[in-house]
């Protein structure tokens, strides 16, 4: 995949993807920076797979994708090329930026992220990190002590990061959240359990939901269930049989209007998921990422259950009987769901991360 070289002069490049954790709050900080700085040019990096090389090109954003991969649990053989990759990733930037030179660089974590921020690191070019999770990822950590600054989506990470310049401002969340959300409490049947498995999808929570829906749905008949099962995986479970009112779809773009029409919501504890649960609020049973870095999903999942916005469900032995036993009692009961439905919550990230740009950018 080949793209025309965006404008980088005196531009603020954004840097982030892979996946939506790390995608969103990038395009996030994008839309707010565009009104702040109409005159300024925005730019985005990022690498030719993941969500980025799938949203960017219908976009509109200015962008440039390059061909990396992640480093991080492939064999040595794999590791040498994905080294060679960045390398020259890295030397393409530094040459365009040698000659058009960005006026900073944000970073939103992911292995995409990578070689706009090593070159603005080697050329001097101002940059800012944010991190999402409780954990922070291996790319957070290695930039962190000479970035400009380092925003952090919650307390803890700042103590991971001795060295750094850390604010504490949430996740950024789209302009689509910024808005009044309707009440939970006002939505009529037929109520909807909204499953988002991330923008990649879930394998565990699809299956599990596709062998409990039919009786959870013929359970409760005033519920519909719109499940995002991710492009991949929509492929290999389109044809499996399934209630009538089970809808599969491969990815929800406008997904602040599926949360405004959810009763309740199942899925993936990521940080941009909490941040939207929290700002449209919405109950939630959070089913948190075994194999994520640093365990940060079980971290985001608990830090929401200590708010009183979702249940927790770990993955492993009778894992569907266990979602169906959660599921039922909150569908059932209107007063069980208002327990977890929490005022929605003022994002206020943007603005945080965008006022210490503006000494910057002026």
């Amino acid at each position: 995949m080949r793209d025309a070289t965006p404008r980088f002069q005196d531009a603020l490049v954004l840097t982030g993807g892979g996946t939506g954790g790390h995608y969103f709050p990038a395009v996030a900080l994008a839309e707010g920076a565009r009104v702040r700085w109409s005159d300024r040019p925005i730019a985005f990096v990022g690498a030719q797979r993941g969500i980025e090389a799938r949203e960017l090109p219908q976009s509109g954003w200015p962008h440039l994708l390059l061909e990396v991969e992640g480093l991080v649990g492939r064999s040595p053989l794999r590791v040498a090329r994905s080294a060679w990759l960045l390398w020259r990733a890295v030397a393409r930037l530094k040459r365009l930026w040698r000659e058009a030179c960005p006026a900073a660089v944000v970073g939103t974590g992911g292995y995409g992220a990578a070689p706009a921020l090593l070159a603005a690191r080697s050329l001097g070019i101002p940059y800012f990190l944010h991190e999402s999770n409780a954990a922070p990822g291996a790319l957070v950590k290695l930039l962190a002590p000479r970035a400009r600054r380092v925003w952090c989506g919650m307390a803890a990470v700042t103590e991971l990061l001795p060295g750094a310049d850390c604010r504490v401002v949430g996740t950024p969340v789209r302009a689509a959240f910024l808005r009044p959300f309707r009440p939970s409490s006002e939505l009529v049947p037929p109520f909807r359990l909204l499953a988002l498995g991330g923008s990649g999808g879930a394998r565990a929570l699809n299956e599990a939901l596709l062998e409990i829906a039919p009786a959870l749905l013929d359970a409760q008949p005033e519920w519909d269930l719109l499940h995002q099962v991710g492009p991949a995986e929509l492929a290999r479970l389109q044809d499996r049989p399934r209630h009538a009112r089970h809808a599969l779809v491969p990815f929800i773009a406008e997904v602040d209007r599926a949360m405004e029409a959810a009763s309740l919501v199942i899925g993936r504890s990521g940080a941009s998921t909490c941040a939207e649960l929290k700002a449209a609020g919405r109950a939630a049973v959070l089913v948190p990422l075994p194999t994520s870095a640093g365990d940060h999903q079980r971290k985001n999942a608990l830090a929401m259950a200590a708010e009183g916005r979702a249940l927790v469900l770990e993955q492993g032995p009778d894992f569907s009987g266990r979602i169906q036993a959660a599921l039922l009692p909150l569908m059932g009961g209107a007063a069980a769901r208002q327990s977890l439905s929490k005022a929605p919550e003022p994002n206020l990230a943007v603005a945080s991360c965008l006022d210490d740009l503006a000494a910057y950018l002026g």
